[in-house]
């Protein structure tokens, strides 16, 4: 059956997940993959928010089919039960894109507070856990499955007042690069049609931002429309080319 919004885009026929969907990056995530046909399947923490976020991305591309779920993505069984739905209200789940963040710094690294730590991997690292376990095997299904995670430089080049979060960014990446070893085995002697895929910013912008800055030049960030058009032109590239791959957004540190 067709799930497409009928826009004539790329991505009709798609059903697409995108977790942490309710904050500048989500909202426009959403519409550029509602604009680009996809059935649009939404979740975040706070139901009023992703009640905006869902109905913006819906009204403005003539109904297209974007529906929202408040999940806990810190609790397995419910991240599960999402996917399963999207599964079975939709007939295929096409794509995960994760969304969810937070930071927490620190005056210099000896001042660095453990709780933290446990704030970041719980936002960071166990959800990335917990919607990647959820989504693989219908990903796996997909002829065209996409798990897609949005990480950040400092993974790479640490530094002191950011070691939570630094170390946080960089298991998430190290999960998301097993999940598409996964894949890479699942494809057996042929190549795989799923991908696991690492975006890499510095920091994100949008125009909210700008205006309360407008003298800010936001060097290196990346706007939340050029992320998001990252996310939906991940379905245009053969999954063994963007498969266990980190796509630089921002310049390499």
């Amino acid at each position: 059956m067709t799930n497409g919004n009928g826009n004539g885009g790329s991505l009709d026929g798609a059903v697409i997940a995108v977790a942490g969907a309710a904050g500048p990056a989500g909202r426009a995530t959403l519409l550029r993959l509602a604009e680009a046909g996809a059935t649009v399947v939404a979740s975040d923490a706070d139901p009023a928010r992703l009640a905006e976020a869902v109905d913006a991305a819906r009204y403005a591309h003539g109904g297209a089919t974007v529906t929202g779920d408040t999940v806990d993505l810190l609790d397995l069984d419910a991240t599960k039960e999402w996917a399963a739905k999207a599964e079975k209200d939709f007939g295929r789940i096409d794509g995960l894109v994760h969304l969810v963040g937070g930071w927490r710094g620190a005056p210099s690294f000896t001042e660095t507070e453990l709780k933290d730590w446990d704030f970041l991997e719980r936002l960071l690292i166990r959800t990335v856990q917990h919607t990647s376990l959820a989504f693989h095997d219908g990903l796996l299904r997909s002829d065209r499955g996409r798990y897609v995670l949005v990480s950040q430089s400092g993974a790479h080049k640490p530094v002191a007042t950011n070691a939570a979060y630094n170390a946080g960014k960089a298991a998430a990446e190290a999960w998301t690069l097993a999940m598409a070893d996964s894949f890479r085995k699942a494809g057996g002697d042929e190549e795989p049609h799923a991908a696991a895929v690492i975006l890499v910013i510095k920091a994100l912008v949008h125009d909210a931002m700008r205006a309360e800055r407008p003298n800010a030049k936001f060097a290196g960030f990346t706007d939340v429309k050029e992320l998001a058009d990252a996310v939906a032109g991940l379905w245009d590239k053969p999954a063994p080319e963007v498969n266990g791959q980190r796509l630089w957004l921002t310049p390499k540190p």
